[in-house]
């Protein structure tokens, strides 16, 4: 399959753990996503870069705790970047893994969610509010329909 090429967006992923996730499955997944145009239209206008690290539990805690100053486990980070970096994702795989059992869905699913969340985070949404809420709701809904993804009743 083809990976649709993103003009403005390049993704760099790291696999830190063992995963059974390609960069052209998240690269897939992004492209898409920044072809949403509300998403689009937020992107710079020159190439620019994301780059997501896939690692475990234990990183994501320390960086969670140094960082944040939350001393537990998440499942997503982002840290917004510069120039033409829009900034770093760190997943934890292990996590991803876990919600994946628990709502019911494939882990690859559940890593595309999150990678699309922290995406437009980096991109300057948020979810503080209800309304904010549903719009990162709705975009996250339609980036995951471009690549044939669904999530189950509750998940989000």
């Amino acid at each position: 399959m083809a990976v649709p090429k993103s003009p403005r967006l390049a993704v760099e992923v790291a696999n830190a753990v063992r995963a059974p996730v390609t960069p052209t499955f998240i690269r897939l997944v992004l492209a898409r996503t920044a072809s949403i145009p509300e998403v689009a239209a937020r992107l710079p206008a020159d190439p620019s870069t994301i780059a997501i690290r896939i690692t475990g539990d234990g990183e994501l805690r320390r960086l969670n705790k140094t960082y944040a100053g939350h001393d537990s486990v998440t499942d997503v980070l982002s840290f917004e970047g510069s120039g033409a970096h829009l900034g770093d994702l760190a997943i934890s795989w292990d996590t991803v893994v876990r919600q994946a059992a628990e709502f019911r869905h494939p882990p690859l699913s559940e890593l595309a969610l999150l990678c699309v969340h922290g995406t437009l985070h980096l991109l300057g949404w948020d979810h503080a509010t209800s309304g904010e809420r549903k719009e990162m709701v709705r975009l996250t809904v339609a980036a995951l329909g471009l690549s044939h993804l669904r999530l189950p009743a509750g998940r989000l």
